[in-house]
């Protein structure tokens, strides 16, 4: 038998399993008790899904009415619940048998017990609870381990299972035979060296243990017939509506999707059926996150332009499945574009490209969508650019010379202009110990120095410049010079040896400190700096 999925069947087939390890050690009568417990639980259960399926055959049958192709699936419902009810009534007829018990002149020396606080009436019960002769009587054949009909019980539930794959398309079959709740477990029985599988459930079992087991195997049936007809349910669509839900989509309609600073952008969102259905109510709709009403299926979304450039939200669509109750989400990312009117005025002096680093450029044409712009780079300079997040990046390589220029060149319906620009390194950082250029330093201060770093100061672009190397020189008071050759910006073991033994009077030189900026071939010259300890 397979592991069931809701929490309270999984309960109480827990229960049945500890039972009958309890029963296996002569525990009280209280044992019996709990089993009846667990049978009313089953028995609960199999009402549960009689409802649950009440109205699921009306709905797939409505639900094949839409298309021709989807008849098949509306004719495989009686012969479906046919089957789980012959099964299900075979399973209670020998239910019955047992908790009867004929003798050999036909007379029922089974039944129920009459209830002591009720004289008249019968309570729930066994007379013989506890008899493990009728059980075994019943469904064990003593001459030969493979019959009986306990046995013919487990083929009866193979069959089933069997008979239940046919009902379903080849494609889906793997996906299904998880949801068949009949499952024979045909090797357990071989591993405790039981002589058939009816053995290891029903010899010498007592008749208020075996009920319950009865009662799953019906639990069983009834849960797969329930898996086979929600499986029809879902391949046409039940619930009186033609809805596809896997061939839907969001769309957005604006009335134009490049506006000017200040306007509104307006659009229709709805739902969008790829055969042209009606997608019936149900519906809501939400853009970035937030509900917005919809009339008649179509939601509309407005917001005010506030900022230029390329605006993107996102559009979903939520739709609950009739059958399943479940809802269902689609979601799509649109955007437009928003302008402003104006007027440039750029000092020609300024413009200036950086080698190494990411140069930002706005282009834009009042009244014209940016897919409609064509930008490209040439000139001096080694230059390219490309788009990005609604502007563009240029990147060069070489400084110009005088009377060179990069050129940027914009066209657009009715439109040809060109933009030159210098290029140029990006300007020598300068080197610092700690935030100083030089002058006095204490030596406790100069002692928890690191090293030399350079900065760029002033300057906007997020780029980072790096020491490649300097000459520290220690004059000690009345002492000769010390020298170090520090590779990279980071103190070396040797000057950082120099660096720990500062005291009061001393000099220290930074000569020749050189450094590379992004975009630099090779490295160059910021100078020195010279600090007095105190």
């Amino acid at each position: 038998m397979s592991i069931p999925k809701e929490p309270r069947q999984l309960m109480i087939n827990i229960m049945y399993l500890v039972l009958t390890a309890l029963l296996a050690l002569n525990v009280s009568a209280e044992v019996f008790n709990a089993f009846k417990l667990v049978d009313k639980g089953l028995v609960k259960s199999n009402k549960a899904l009689d409802d649950s399926m009440e109205s699921l055959p009306t709905a797939i049958r409505d639900g094949a009415k839409t298309r021709p192709s989807l008849a098949t699936y509306a004719e495989r419902i009686d012969p479906i619940r046919a089957k789980s009810d012959e099964l299900s009534l075979y399973l209670n007829e020998i239910v019955t048998r047992m908790i009867e018990d004929k003798n050999e002149a036909g007379e029922i020396t089974g039944g129920y017990l009459e209830d002591r606080d009720n004289p008249g009436v019968l309570s729930d019960d066994l007379k013989k609870a506890k008899d493990y002769d009728v059980t075994t009587r019943t469904l064990i054949d003593a001459k030969n381990p493979d019959a009986g009909l306990g046995n013919e019980i487990k083929a009866k539930l193979i069959a089933f299972e069997a008979d239940m794959m046919t009902f379903i398309d080849d494609e889906d079959k793997p996906a299904f035979k998880k949801e068949v709740s009949v499952q024979i477990d045909d090797e357990t029985w071989k591993k405790k060296k039981k002589a058939s599988w009816a053995h290891m459930n029903f010899d010498h079992m007592p008749l208020q243990a075996v009920i319950p087991l009865f009662s799953k195997y019906i639990n069983d049936v009834k849960s797969t017939e329930s898996a086979a007809l929600n499986y029809l349910a879902g391949k046409v669509g039940a619930g009186g509506t033609t809805v596809v839900l896997d061939k839907y989509a969001v769309v957005s309609a604006p009335i134009k999707s490049y506006i000017i600073k200040g306007e509104k952008y307006s659009t229709d969102i709805f739902l969008s059926a790829a055969a042209g259905s009606d997608s019936g109510t149900g519906i809501s709709y939400a853009v970035n996150g937030r509900r917005i009403n919809a009339k008649d299926g179509v939601a509309k979304f407005e917001e005010t332009a506030s900022k230029n450039g390329i605006r993107k939200y996102t559009a979903t669509a939520s739709l609950t499945d009739p059958v399943s109750g479940e809802t269902k989400s689609f979601k799509k990312e649109f955007s437009y574009e928003v302008g402003e009117r104006s007027v440039t005025v750029s000092a020609s002096k300024m413009n200036v490209f950086y080698i190494g680093v990411d140069n930002p450029v706005e282009v834009s044409a009042a009244g014209v969508a940016s897919s409609q712009i064509k930008v490209s780079m040439g000139g001096a300079g080694g230059g390219t650019i490309i788009p990005k997040d609604g502007s563009y990046v240029v990147n060069v390589t070489k400084p110009t010379k005088k009377g060179e220029f990069a050129e940027i060149s914009v066209s657009a319906p009715g439109l040809n202009d060109k933009k030159i620009f210098r290029v140029k390194r990006i300007p020598d950082p300068i080197p610092k110990l700690g935030k100083s250029r030089g002058g006095a330093m204490s030596s406790g201060e100069f002692r928890i120095q690191p090293g030399v770093f350079p900065v760029l100061e002033g300057f906007d672009f997020d780029a980072k410049c790096g020491v490649t190397g300097f000459r520290l020189v220690q004059v000690p008071k009345r002492k000769d010079p010390i020298v170090s050759v520090n590779k990279g910006g980071r103190f070396t073991q040797e000057s950082m040896a120099m660096i720990k033994k500062a005291k009061a009077s001393d000099k220290f030189f930074f000569e020749d400190i050189k450094a590379k900026c992004p975009g630099d071939s090779a490295a160059r010259d910021l100078g020195g700096m010279v600090f007095n300890i105190r």
